[in-house]
């Protein structure tokens, strides 16, 4: 099992969570200037001025329909910050930035509506769980499109930045032995999850041998000089016509200077790094995966290289960026696969689908159900700007392959 945060399971713990929740999105908000609020980075998602009121709806409608008490204040508003935009396939969205409200009108409904949870005095663990983890991760969403705003529209902020190894990484493979993976939570345990992580179960991996750290930019950058994104065999034919069709020729954080490559940080843009993880869509993984003569693992074999990880690299907010692959050796599962947990989640080329016994929440019935469609992928481990309590070992993210904005990553096994 992997090692990870236990959450607090008493509702008076859970509420100084739910208040540093809540302090953490409000200093995301801050990095960006007011006239940019209404920019839309990303075009398949909503413009952020929608984040800024959708927090605090989600959370006064989650609690508004189950604990009662909490009349509300603005039904308009409520509707409009309901729902997000499942990113890819839908219709990009048309509105401009007049149609909406103005943002000391979302403050004032933000504000009202925490008043209200807050006087509540919420009690009901698994509601509580559920406001936490929801609104930390839409403080990883917001990272990863403010990253996409020019840097004249952000208030640079402070970052812990850890210490950068100054030696060679020399790229390794590992090899697992057979053995089990448990994978999801079992409902009998007590621990808070969401409902695609339930029920446990185990099964028996073959052995395999992995990839010791996550793929490098380096690395990367030999399969895009070996022809990599002009060769059409390494491309599923979906994978190929959504490539072709939006003109990717590399990874969406990278910028051509010149003869050389640049990266995009948070808050400025520096030489390309080479020893730091490559960020990717599952489409470009898997046609680096093919040209290596590998694939992406399956979900149980990510599990199962990962038995032992501690998350104790970069994750949990403590920097903005990627640090380099083998910046924190301490982090080694068991078989000595470093940092699985941070630093950029990890694609699997398992297709996200229930595990046996999933029932969904009655209170959110559409959060994991709605994307069981075949066309999303599992993602594990977590990113630098995971929050400590979803690097548990159960947690499953999941994204469409034609999405290359996340803080997403990859290591190859062997066929």
């Amino acid at each position: 099992m992997l090692i990870a945060h236990n959450p607090v399971a008493s509702s008076g713990g859970l509420l100084k969570r739910f208040a540093d929740a809540r302090a953490e999105s409000d200093r995301l908000f801050a990095i960006v200037r007011p006239n940019a609020l209404y920019e839309r980075p990303i075009a398949d998602r909503h413009r952020i001025v929608f984040y800024l009121g959708h927090l605090e709806a989600f959370d006064g409608n989650l609690l508004r329909d189950t604990v009662g008490g909490l009349p509300s204040y603005h039904p308009a508003f409520d509707r409009l910050f309901a729902f997000g935009i499942d990113p890819v396939g839908t219709a990009l969205p048309s509105d401009r930035p007049e149609e909406w409200p103005t943002l000391e009108e979302i403050r004032d409904y933000n504000q009202h509506l925490r008043d209200q949870i807050d006087a509540r005095a919420i009690t009901d663990i698994q509601l509580l769980n559920v406001a936490i983890e929801h609104r930390l991760m839409h403080c990883e969403t917001l990272a990863y499109m403010l990253h996409r705003l020019p840097l004249e529209q952000k208030l640079r902020s402070v970052s812990n930045t850890e210490s950068i190894p100054t030696a060679p990484l020399t790229p390794a493979v590992i090899d697992i032995p057979t053995g089990p993976a448990t994978l999801g939570l079992s409902s009998s345990s007590g621990t808070f999850g969401w409902d695609n992580e339930f029920e446990a179960h185990t099964v028996v991996v073959p052995s395999f041998a992995i990839g010791k750290y996550k793929v490098t930019n380096a690395q990367y950058l030999e399969f895009m000089r070996a022809g990599g994104y002009e060769n059409f065999r390494l491309w599923t034919p979906a994978d190929w016509d959504w490539k072709t069709a939006s003109n990717v020729t590399h990874p969406a954080f990278w910028r051509r200077s010149g003869d050389a490559w640049r990266y995009g940080a948070m808050f400025e843009e520096i030489p390309l790094p080479p020893a730091c993880p490559v960020y990717v869509s599952h489409a470009e993984a898997s046609a680096y995966a093919r040209w290596a003569g590998q694939k992406l693992p399956t979900e149980a074999q990510w599990q199962r290289a990962a038995q032992g990880a501690r998350p104790a690299g970069n994750a949990d907010f403590k920097n903005w960026d990627p640090t380099p692959v083998h910046a924190f050796p301490e982090t080694g599962s068991d078989f000595g696969a470093v940092e699985m947990i941070g630093n950029g989640w990890e694609w699997t080329s398992t297709v996200f689908a229930p595990f046996a016994g999933f029932e969904p929440f009655p209170f959110y019935p559409g959060y994991s159900a709605n994307f069981f469609d075949g066309k999303h992928y599992v993602m594990k481990g977590g990113s630098p700007r995971t929050a400590a309590c979803m690097l548990r070992p159960t947690f499953r993210n999941w994204f469409q392959p034609h999405y290359p904005y996340v803080y997403a990553g990859f290591r190859c096994v062997d066929n």
